[in-house]
């Protein structure tokens, strides 16, 4: 009787702890919709209305994209942020996959720590910050690296941010800013790797190559994805970096660079407003079409 009353008190109580949980669980996520709809769902509906009326509210269908298409700057600026996102996406999977699996190989001693600690500072600099650091660094005449900057044939500031480095130069301070706290994601990610299946690998021989070959980095597919996606869709938005650079060369860097600049200059300097939602929304249409690529090739939401 004792074991069956008490079984019955436990069956009781199971259901409360799990109405509890369920009722913050709503909460938690309840938060977020409103958080979503309020700074992501009612802008992006603002935008496409926007896109497809002009400045009087009456509907234009693709007018507003066909303009913007057509103006002078725009394939340019294509074609610097496709180019800008093509060393940014390569150089973050092959640096921040090789550093974090260096990390991991210490094991977990105070220099790994230290590491990744040291990655991710830079991460605490908000974007425009990093920009002045970077800024700081590229001038020759005040540069801590002014030697290494002449060593290249860099002897004033114009020399270094000339058009043809940028994309070079963008790639370097969105890393810096944005690697770390990669490496840490990832670094979590391995620690979560099945011991047995490594120690499986060590007992069939594989080199420490061929285990984050052919073991970690397969396992690894599903956070690089989500790296990837979220680091396509930041860097698809370029914009910070070559408006401050802009503006501390007096032009030189080119103010209509990225697109996003572009969307900037159409709605405030022109005074386009629905030049520059078209543009907003191109972006968007690109971004989420690419997220769902790399979803659909890469299994993202399959069970293991």
């Amino acid at each position: 009787m004792t074991a069956t009353h008490s079984s019955a008190g436990s069956a009781t109580r199971r259901p409360r702890g799990t109405a509890r949980q369920s009722r913050a669980g709503v909460a938690f996520v309840a938060a977020y919709v409103i958080l979503l709809i309020a700074f992501g769902i009612l802008p992006t509906g603002y935008a496409v209305y926007f896109a497809f009326t002009d400045a009087g509210g009456t509907f234009t269908g693709f007018d507003n994209f066909v303009t913007t298409a057509q103006d002078f700057r725009f394939m340019d600026a294509v074609g610097h942020v496709a180019l800008y996102l093509l060393f940014w996406l390569v150089s973050l999977v092959v640096f921040v996959v090789s550093l974090a699996l260096l990390l991991h190989r210490l094991a977990s001693g105070t220099l790994s720590k230290s590491l990744r600690f040291l990655f991710y500072i830079p991460g605490a600099l908000a974007g425009a910050a990093s920009v002045l650091v970077w800024l700081f660094m590229l001038d020759p005449t005040v540069s801590p690296v002014s030697s290494l900057l002449g060593t290249l044939g860099f002897h004033t500031f114009g020399e270094v941010i000339a058009p043809g480095n940028l994309p070079l130069l963008f790639t370097i301070i969105a890393f810096w800013t944005g690697a770390g706290g990669w490496i840490v994601v990832i670094y979590g990610a391995l620690n979560n790797i099945p011991q047995d299946v490594m120690e499986a690998a060590r007992i069939d021989g594989a080199s420490a190559w061929q285990t984050a070959w052919r073991v970690q980095i397969p396992m690894l597919r599903k956070w690089i994805v989500y790296m990837v996606i979220l680091a396509f869709a930041g860097g698809a938005q370029l914009f910070v970096e070559p408006q401050l650079l802009s503006l501390a060369s007096v032009g030189v860097a080119g103010r209509d660079y990225s697109l996003n600049q572009l969307t900037y200059d159409f709605a405030f300097q022109m005074n386009n407003i629905n030049g520059a939602a078209a543009v907003s929304v191109e972006l968007l249409v690109v971004s989420v079409s690419a997220a769902a690529v790399f979803v659909a090739r890469s299994g993202f939401f399959d069970a293991d």
